[in-house]
């Protein structure tokens, strides 16, 4: 069967729950990974996805982060963050098994300012995100690391370089540890297949951004060798970055083929 899958930053699920569930009726994602949720897990609406035919994990403690992971192809083997000797500032990853695919949803920390204690937190989570990978899968095996990773990989992803120049998302420490994912053995899906510039995710709400296509491409979908095979196509969604009350990021989505059919009705 083929599987589409998505990934989003809704920055804030409370104030776009509307605009998830519209989106997800029209495009019909397989499995959806949400960041900055901004919800506790008491309150995340899993009946709602439910009733909309997904199943679901959320990790969130009501603060600014919050993730998740919906899947209508199966919710198996569900994990919150990155064990429990990592200090995940805020609850920023969480992990399951859908249809096969082991796929870890994550908000990696903004770093705020190039030098400030926040942006060395930032650098030392990405790093225990990349000894996570490390230690718990293999670059054999099927793997989707999806999100916000708050870095722009390469300059051909902002829309200006002099505008960025000294600060954080294109800093070389930052694109160094996103780039350690890689060498690990993840690909960016998008960029294999689009390597032209112009292309972004996020858009400031300041300034009219948006409309003069002022962006930056830091929503990633990271796949090893097996399922990066399996991609037939990706796309970015800027038509949900229209509207009244939109996040600022959009939907990044990849479809994979040849992926074998779950159950999706099992137990997680």
């Amino acid at each position: 069967m083929s599987l589409l899958l998505a990934t989003w930053n809704v920055n804030s699920l409370r104030a776009r729950l509307e605009r998830v569930l519209e989106w997800i009726k029209y495009a019909e994602p397989d499995i959806l990974c949400l960041q900055e949720t901004k919800m506790s897990d008491s309150v995340f609406p899993a009946d709602v996805f439910r009733d909309a035919g997904y199943k679901s994990i959320h990790h969130g403690d009501g603060g600014w982060n919050g993730v998740a992971i919906l899947s209508r192809v199966g919710l198996d083997d569900p994990e919150e963050g990155m064990g429990e000797d990592v200090d995940e500032m805020g609850c920023r990853v969480v992990s399951a098994s859908c249809s096969g695919i082991r796929v870890v949803s994550v908000y990696v920390p903004n770093g705020r300012e190039v030098g400030s204690r926040f942006y060395y937190e930032k650098l030392d989570w990405m790093e225990n995100l990349k000894s996570y990978i490390a230690q718990h899968y293999s670059p054999t095996s099927s793997l989707l690391v999806c999100g916000d990773f708050n870095v722009a990989p390469d300059d051909i992803d902002v829309w200006d370089t002099q505008v960025f120049e000294g600060a954080t998302h294109v800093s070389k420490p930052e694109r160094e540890s996103l780039n350690g994912l890689l060498s690990w053995g993840l690909f960016d899906c998008f960029r294999l297949r689009y390597p032209q510039s112009g292309l972004y995710s996020w858009w400031d709400y300041r300034g009219g951004a948006f409309h003069k296509h002022q962006g930056m491409r830091i929503d990633l979908i990271l796949a090893t060798k097996p399922v990066l095979s399996r991609c037939s196509f990706s796309l970015m969604d800027r038509n949900a970055r229209k509207g009244e009350k939109p996040s600022d990021h959009i939907p990044v989505m990849v479809w994979l083929e040849d992926v074998p059919m779950a159950n999706a009705d099992s137990e997680s």
